[in-house]
């Protein structure tokens, strides 16, 4: 293989690599990479809750925050690329293109969320009292709008609001059986899976400013939640203009872009989509935000306690990557 064609699989590989740290609906990662001159993202349905997501809407929300990671991993490698999105209308599985487009100098900011990409982890502990200081949760709006979706900050005044989806969101899926059958087989998974959400990073119930889906409903040890309750947590709600799965892949860029550059800030970061999986809960989040556009998902964003929360298994590169 000619050197440069060498260079451009492995930087390609290597993107495919960081891809798979992104969090996913119930840790599913639910993608596929293939490598040649270019780098395809297709969706892998057969990883799809059926139950939670039967529209796709949030698997193609995952995907978007692996292409994001890719791209961030390619920037901070020296390349400029050129992004695909749901080029064949005939084959809506496949979701993007990545080409490489020549050199590039990175930026402070590659760097920053590239690193931040082996170091951020969903972390469902309290967080502490301290508020998010405000230049850094406009950081997270910009994040958001440079991928081209919204991200509102929920008011403090509005946090009830959001408080309620969520305890309503919980009450009802937990009374679904085929929920609670979805759920009973994405927590206790295998070992060699390395998929699913093991109760170990499931916290135990605790008074929260808003509640906190519950993964370990069944047993298994769990972490405890700590001293705190939130309280200086930061909540958003991520939207888009419309709701069409180019939408969701943009939506996913934009949760990617978000939770990076909170980390790279040192704060700590846990996506809910439980709030937007119900019809119900979902008009909720959309009055919330006085119907100017359709909530996809919310953030919890906040100063977390000390330690590192326990890392979700990952699948081996060679899984997710075909020729």
């Amino acid at each position: 293989m000619p050197a440069d064609d060498k260079t451009r699989e492995q930087a390609l590989r290597a993107a495919a690599g960081a891809a798979g740290a992104a969090p996913s609906i119930f840790n599913t990662q639910p993608w596929s990479w293939q490598i040649g001159r270019s780098l395809k993202l297709w969706a892998d349905h057969e990883r799809q809750l059926m139950v939670a997501d039967p529209d796709g809407r949030l698997l193609t929300i995952s995907c978007g925050v692996a292409l994001h990671h890719a791209r961030i991993a390619l920037a901070a490698s020296g390349y400029e690329v050129v992004v695909r999105r749901l080029p064949d209308p005939a084959d809506p599985d496949l979701l993007a293109i990545i080409e490489l487009a020549g050199a590039r100098q990175p930026t402070l900011r590659d760097l920053l969320l590239h690193d931040a990409i082996a170091r951020r982890r969903t972390d469902r502990r309290a967080f502490g009292s301290e508020p998010v200081a405000e230049s850094l949760a406009y950081g997270l709006v910009d994040a958001a709008e440079s991928e081209g979706a919204h991200l509102h900050l929920v008011r403090r005044d509005e946090v009830a609001q959001l408080a309620m989806a969520a305890a309503q969101a919980g009450a009802c899926q937990l009374a679904d059986p085929e929920y609670r059958r979805e759920l009973m087989r994405w927590t206790h998974r295998p070992p060699w899976s390395r998929d699913g959400v093991p109760t170990t990073t499931a916290v135990q119930t605790s008074p929260r400013a808003v509640p906190v889906r519950d993964f370990a409903p069944f047993g298994g040890p769990a972490m405890e939640p700590g001293p705190q309750t939130d309280h200086g947590a930061l909540y958003a709600v991520i939207f888009t203009d419309q709701d069409t799965p180019a939408d969701w892949l943009r939506c996913g860029e934009a949760l990617s872009a978000a939770l990076l550059t909170a980390t790279a800030e040192g704060l700590g970061t846990a996506p809910m989509s439980d709030v937007t999986e119900l019809t119900v809960t979902r008009e909720r989040l959309r009055h919330l935000l006085a119907g100017i556009g359709v909530p996809q998902l919310a953030v919890r964003v906040g100063h977390a306690p000390a330690g590192d929360p326990p890392s979700t298994p990952r699948r081996p590169l060679q899984e997710v990557v075909y020729q």
